[in-house]
């Protein structure tokens, strides 16, 4: 069960980019890393568009939780591996949500090659 409220949802759905970060071993927060965001169902996913070695993906996997900022709203989350049949249903949402921005960007975030970079990020 998703702990996103209907109006974060909602949020999350109307806004184009989130930023993230993830917590260090210390505690403290690493800087923000703007990204774009997706709504299935009711959680929120986020890729790395250029693969496992993008540094806020590693860095968010390595730490499993961070914060996330979007549209006014900021939350504490945990980086979660999503199930694998909600993959073609993401795909759809970025396509949605994107495909104005033109096929060479928006296939950096969809397809086979993206389902290994893919956090559900999941209210703390």
């Amino acid at each position: 069960m998703s702990g996103w409220t209907a109006e974060e949802l909602a949020v999350v759905e109307s806004t184009d980019e989130l930023r993230v970060a993830s917590y260090r071993p210390d505690g403290t927060l690493r800087p923000n890393v703007t990204i774009w965001v997706v709504r299935a169902g009711d959680d929120v996913y986020i890729r790395s568009a250029y693969g496992p070695g993008n540094g806020w993906f590693r860095r968010a996997q390595s730490s499993g939780t961070g914060r996330v900022q979007v549209g006014g709203l900021e939350k504490e989350v945990t980086f979660a591996t999503p199930a694998p049949d909600v993959h073609p249903a993401l795909d759809a949402a970025y396509h949605a949500k994107y495909d104005r921005y033109g096929a060479r960007i928006v296939n950096t975030v969809v397809g086979p090659s993206v389902v290994d970079v893919t956090l559900r990020l999941d209210p703390r």
